[in-house]
């Protein structure tokens, strides 16, 4: 007899929608406003426009909620790499390790959270593009609400499918009982979805929104990850047609690389998706992200939890006097552009500095940090997927351009230091683009699948026990298999 307990992606709230369980507010981003209620019935909720709003503002909250950005996050989108190692006290935490030297097994509770986040906002996705097409209501914001729902439903799926490889695919709500337990479906047909997703979402969505709803998904934001699923999928010509409408766009570099990462430059000019993270007065509970909390300078000084912080490994792999080497890293020591004196000795040596809030900006009572947004994607990112792309198709010489505006940015007025790339040999440029992509995007949570998807796991990581046909992935949730009723299986090697 199967197991009558449904997986995490069949339990999916079909009984229930949780419109306001999760919450973030701001007076100027009317669509993250989002007041504690009670649970609402599905069958009562999704009756009008203000039903949608709040689905819709539902599904981007759950975006910063724990599992999807704090300790399951780091897990398996940074631990592997060598770019991160666990760092807070020795003792602390040590099941981290195992993701790092890469003898984690199924039952590691990592593993679980990061699943469940998916799915829960994908659930939360899926209850949108199910529901909200009955709704009687304006039909351009119906539009444009779908399709961000189709974007964020493709973004989870991205990150399950490259975290965990075939995955259930869950494109509709469960009928009935028998369409709970869904099997692994082949990776191939869930990058399409995602593609299918994408292309939808881009042909719908605007390209500005005004201030009220800034932080919103944008037309730049689906095109933006559909280049970098075509990255994933080596779908050069792709690539290169979604960077180049992107570049058209005016999307810019923000000139100052460690001002860009402070809460007081949230969603600037390059900034094509972020995670939105508000403290909201009064709110403790709505201001519920933790993300630069756990990887905030540990001790009475930071107050933070110190885990995720930067490699010896990462601070010797930039060129000598690369400026992106302090914008990332918080030296154990040495006083912040912000003026925060972190003290000279401590638990760890190195902190990431991408994620710091300035201590003077943090509020009793609120996690620590809880303001600052997480950026996902942004305008480098764009530039260097074009630069590799042409690289890939032989086009060399036109990869040179986008490479040479990251550098410029880095090197500033110091005409000294990151001396242009010129070289059109395609190996020798292929080299130095993924040096790039490294020091451009370290502890930004790509690195890892990065070495993986150019093929280079067991030369990167292979000292640190990587084995390959087994590493490219990690397991899937041992509970899931258990009450899948049959229907999951196991990744090899696990």
């Amino acid at each position: 007899m199967k197991n009558s307990k449904k997986t995490l992606l069949q339990k999916a709230f079909i009984l229930g929608f949780i419109a306001l369980a999760i919450a973030f507010q701001s007076c100027k981003k009317s669509f993250l406003n989002v007041d504690p209620a009670q649970n609402t019935a599905a069958t009562q909720f999704f009756k009008t426009q203000d039903d949608a709003t709040k689905a819709v503002s539902a599904m981007y909250a759950n975006m910063h909620e724990y599992n999807n950005i704090a300790f399951p996050s780091i897990a398996i989108e940074s631990m592997g790499s060598d770019d991160a190692e666990k760092g807070s006290s020795a003792t602390d935490a040590t099941y981290m390790n195992t993701y790092h030297n890469f003898t984690v097994t199924a039952g590691e509770g990592q593993l679980q959270g990061f699943y469940k986040g998916q799915y829960q906002t994908i659930n939360l996705a899926n209850q949108i593009l199910t529901n909200v097409p009955g709704i009687t209501m304006d039909d351009a914001l119906k539009t444009r609400y779908l399709a961000e729902a189709k974007f964020i439903r493709a973004y989870c799926y991205f990150r399950l499918v490259r975290a965990y490889g075939d995955i259930p695919l869950r494109l509709t709500l469960p009928k009935n009982a028998t369409e709970y337990n869904l099997p692994r479906t082949p990776k191939a047909q869930v990058w399409a979805a995602i593609e299918t997703d994408l292309t939808d979402a881009a042909t719908a969505l605007p390209q500005t929104y005004g201030s009220a709803d800034v932080g919103r998904i944008t037309k730049g934001a689906a095109l933006s990850l559909h280049a970098k699923v075509a990255l994933y999928l080596k779908k050069w010509t792709d690539v290169l047609t979604y960077t180049t409408q992107v570049m058209g766009m005016g999307y810019s570099l923000y000139p100052d690389y460690e001002q860009m990462f402070r809460t007081t430059h949230k969603n600037n000019q390059e900034s094509i998706f972020e995670i939105q993270c508000n403290l909201i007065p009064n709110n403790p509970d709505a201001s519920n992200s933790q993300y630069s909390q756990v990887q905030g300078v540990r001790g009475s000084t930071g107050g933070g939890w110190g885990f995720n912080v930067p490699t010896a490994d990462l601070a010797a792999a930039y060129e000598t006097g690369d400026p992106r080497r302090d914008a990332t890293i918080i030296f154990r020591g040495e006083t912040t552009p912000e003026g925060d004196v972190i003290p000279a000795d401590g638990d760890n040596p190195r902190y990431n500095q991408k994620s710091y809030v300035p201590f003077s900006l943090y509020v009793s009572g609120f996690n620590e940090g809880c303001q600052q947004d997480k950026i996902v994607i942004r305008y480098a990112d764009v530039l260097l997927m074009n630069a590799e792309a042409n690289n890939e198709l032989g086009n060399s010489a036109a990869a040179l351009g986008p490479l040479e505006q990251v550098r410029a940015r880095a090197r500033g007025n110091n005409a000294t230091i990151l001396p242009k790339v010129t070289t059109t040999d395609q190996a020798a440029l292929r080299t130095a683009i993924y040096n790039e992509r490294r020091v451009e995007f370290a502890m930004e949570f790509d690195r890892y699948f990065d070495v993986i998807r150019q093929g280079r796991g067991a030369a990167v990581f292979g000292s640190r026990g990587w084995k390959a046909g087994k590493n490219e992935v990690w397991p899937i949730p041992q509970n899931e298999i258990d009450i899948s009723g049959g229907a999951l299986t196991q990744n090899p090697g696990y």
